[in-house]
């Protein structure tokens, strides 16, 4: 399990800007960008569980109307629990979940939501 934390770090984050390549999601309403899938890819275990709460909370009304948002996955890496909050590009928070167990490796990570797109904000 060690190893597979490794796999990801901030600093290979910062090397995706755009995307050469586009990912349909499984439901067919989003596509997501090299960087994201990367993130998708490399935390432990995989996290495409993150990109179904991304995608599947935009039946929500109040996430549906932002046609900017910002996903923010707060990890309390100690507990194995984390925060997974909807922002309207402003600070202003339109959704919140708690999630009850995780192993995402990083305590933070951030992502775009727009035209039906998500991405990491380096890929903006």
């Amino acid at each position: 399990m060690e190893t597979a934390t490794k796999k990801l770090n901030a600093a290979d984050l910062a090397q995706f800007s755009g995307s050469e390549n586009w990912y349909q999601h499984w439901l067919k309403r989003a596509r997501f960008t090299d960087g994201a899938k990367y993130v998708f890819d490399n935390a432990s275990n995989g996290a495409y569980w993150l990109l179904d709460e991304i995608v599947l909370n935009q039946s929500r009304p109040k996430v549906r109307a932002e046609e900017f948002q910002v996903w923010i996955l707060k990890v309390n890496l100690e507990k194995r629990k984390a925060t997974l909050t909807c922002e309207d590009g402003n600070g202003n928070v339109v959704f919140t979940k708690r999630i009850g167990f995780t192993d995402f490796p990083l305590a933070e990570i951030k992502f775009y939501y727009t035209d039906n797109t998500v991405l990491l904000p380096s890929e903006y």
